[in-house]
């Protein structure tokens, strides 16, 4: 058996929002390294064309019930960005809400494909989280 897992895109219009949604029941097995967002299979932007190559993090809703989750940008070796508790429930906004910050940006180095990996932590049998992201679509130059 596994997890059961969904992925449900929400806003992928070609523009520069990306608005995704994951939801795990866990049957004890969790998740490891696994890609949440693959940029590669993102809309291309509308007007140029070109094929969005990273994302940045702006906010990220969750609710974790037993199990907690990491974040990381996928590389050679993957950056860790954050990670939430299990039995948490929390809103993380990383654009400060006005624009002051730029998000959380992907700075993974070597190997780097701009993918977003989830890893579960803490899972037993019957757990689930919950999770909203929001993140801003960067595009390749064009060559």
């Amino acid at each position: 058996m596994a997890d059961a897992v969904t992925s449900q895109t929400i806003l992928d219009d070609g523009g520069r929002n990306l608005v995704m949604k994951f939801t795990n029941v866990s049957d004890g097995t969790g998740e490891s390294a696994v890609a949440k967002i693959d940029v590669s299979a993102l809309t291309v932007n509308a007007v140029t064309g070109q094929a969005c190559n990273r994302v940045v993090l702006n906010r990220v809703w969750f609710s974790n019930v037993g199990m907690g989750f990491k974040l990381h940008w996928n590389a050679d070796t993957n950056m860790f960005i954050c990670q939430a508790p299990k039995d948490w429930t929390d809103t993380w906004d990383f654009s400060m809400g006005m624009g002051d910050l730029p998000g959380i940006t992907n700075n993974a180095g070597t190997g780097v494909n701009g993918d977003l990996l989830l890893t579960t932590n803490d899972h037993s049998s019957g757990d689930t989280y919950s999770v909203l992201v929001w993140a801003l679509k960067h595009y390749a130059n064009p060559s």
